[in-house]
Formats: structure tokens, sequence, C-alpha cells
């Protein structure tokens, strides 16, 4: 009996850390560049930190937090993202789900319709960025050209118009990043049990009723989690603002990113950036947050 249990519990013994051993190469990268970097950004916060010194510098308090709150800056950086945030949030939730519901409805060549929607969303932000540059360049672009087709005289400077800059750079990033979005619709579509539809359309109930009674009911929480990312998402935009204005026109494009990585990394004032950091982290937390109070008490009025 002992040549046989001695091996067994051995085992058992190495089966009880497998877990944590596997764990354990992700748990110190969590630590090293997550846990880490916000315990840093929590601290510098309180104190004038700056690359041009070293170490924390002087303790500052909460005079930090009065600067940032009392800059109109910061607040007209927070009023681009969040502006952003919305013209990018609607369309790549609506445009998302009825391309999903569309594709959904082939059965052959169904793989092509992913790969094309998909394909733009692994390209590079600069990729991106240089080829919506010549997109939008000015008497010469492709916007300028197909705008001219349809009768518009003067078409606005689409980069360099305060008006249009904003809804220029989001209509790019929808075009960039539907793919994900369109994915995750297709997935949720997939798991609707053909059954489902099947007895719907035994009650007489026509493609439109199916779709409205039926599927966009049972995609709630792939819509939730659809929006809840794409919120958090654009709220931390900065690549293809930063490459295609730079914040401009007159900072009509800045985001809060750039107001961090422009105040933290190019002027060296790293108490400051850090405290607009954990604001901005504050307003993100609050609006999943709230997203998410809406959205289960949408579900428990079913």
């Amino acid at each position: 009996m002992a040549t046989t249990t001695a091996p067994t519990e051995a085992r058992g013994r190495g089966d009880r850390w497998a877990g944590p051993g596997m764990l354990l190469p992700f748990s110190l990268f969590y630590l090293l560049f997550l846990v880490g970097p916000l315990v840093y950004t929590v601290v510098a916060g309180f104190f004038d930190t700056s690359l041009l010194t070293s170490g924390l510098g002087d303790f500052a308090g909460l005079s930090n937090y009065t600067a940032v709150l009392s800059d109109d800056e910061f607040w007209r950086t927070l009023r681009n993202t969040l502006w952003f945030t919305v013209l990018t949030t609607v369309p790549l939730v609506l445009l998302s789900l009825v391309l999903a519901i569309l594709a959904d409805r082939f059965v052959r060549g169904r793989w092509f319709f992913r790969f094309a929607f998909f394909a733009p969303f692994v390209l590079p932000s600069a990729v991106v960025a240089l080829l919506f540059t010549f997109i939008y360049a000015d008497q010469v672009g492709l916007a300028h050209e197909v705008t001219t087709w349809f009768g518009v005289d003067t078409p606005p400077s689409w980069l360099g118009d305060p008006d249009w800059a904003m809804i220029s750079i989001a209509a790019a990033t929808v075009w960039w990043t539907l793919g994900f979005n369109f994915v995750l619709y297709l997935a949720g579509l997939q798991d609707i049990p053909r059954s489902v539809h099947e007895a719907a359309a035994i009650d007489g109930a026509g493609p439109w009723q199916r779709i409205r009674h039926v599927v966009v009911p049972m995609l709630g929480r792939t819509t939730t989690l659809v929006t809840v990312l794409q919120v958090v998402a654009s709220l931390k935009v900065f690549d293809q603002i930063y490459m295609l204005t730079m914040g401009g026109p007159d900072g009509s494009t800045r985001s809060s990113l750039q107001l961090i990585y422009d105040t933290g990394f190019v002027e060296g004032r790293v108490g400051y950036a850090s405290t607009v950091s954990l604001l901005l982290f504050v307003v993100i937390l609050l609006v999943s947050l709230v997203w998410f109070a809406l959205v289960r008490r949408a579900e428990k009025e079913r």
C-alpha cells in the first residue's frame, strides 16, 4: 500500500501548486506593469515630481488637484474627450450590430465579411493616420473629391477646421475599429439557437419582428459588453488624434491623454500629469458604473 500511496500523494502535492505556478508569471507582470505604476501615480500626485530631478520632489499635498481642477485646459480636453466618445460610441455600437445581423444571414461566404470588416482593426495606428492624412488632404484628398461630386463647391478643411476636425477623426476611428465590435456581435448571434428563430417564424413573425423582438433582446449582454469596452477605449483616445492633428486646430481635438503626455513627458511635470491621470481614471470608472447601473435596472424591469 505504501508503494502505491506515495506517488499519488506526490502527484496531489504537485497538482496543488500547478495552478499558482502557472499564474505566477502573469502575476509578476501584473504587479510590475499595472499595480506598480498605479501606486506610483497615486503617490506622485501629492508631490512636485519632475523628470528633471530625481526622487519624488517636495510634498505638495492637494495643490496639484487644486491646480488641475481650476485649469481651463483640463476641462477643455475633457470636453473634447467626451465629445469624441459620443461621436464614436453610438455609430460603433449601432453599425456593428446592423452589419453583424446582415452578415449572419449569409450562409456561404461569411468568412469574407468577417475578414473584410475585421481587417482594418489589425492595422497600426500610424498606418491609419497616414492613410487618412491623404484622404482628408485639402484640394487633393479623396474626401474633397467625393464632396465635390455631390455639388459642394467649397468643402471644409477636414483636419484644419475646428468644427470638422473632431468629426473627421471620429469617422476615421469608426472605420478603423468597427471590426472588433462586429466580431463580438457576430459571436453573440451564433449563440442564439436556430430553434428560436424557427419558433418565431412559425408564430408568424417576419424578419424585422424577429430582429426587434428576438435578436436584439437576446444580444443584451453583448451590447452591454460592447458599449462599455467602446466607451473606455474612446475615453483613452490618443494615437490617431496626436498623429492626425496633434491636438489642433486651436486645441479643438486635444484629448485628456494628450494633456497628460504633454504635461508629463514634454514639460516634465510628472506630479501634475499624475493628478490628471487619476482624475481621468475616476471619470472612466464613474461612466462605467453608471452604465452598468442603467443596464441592470433595465434588465430587472423586463
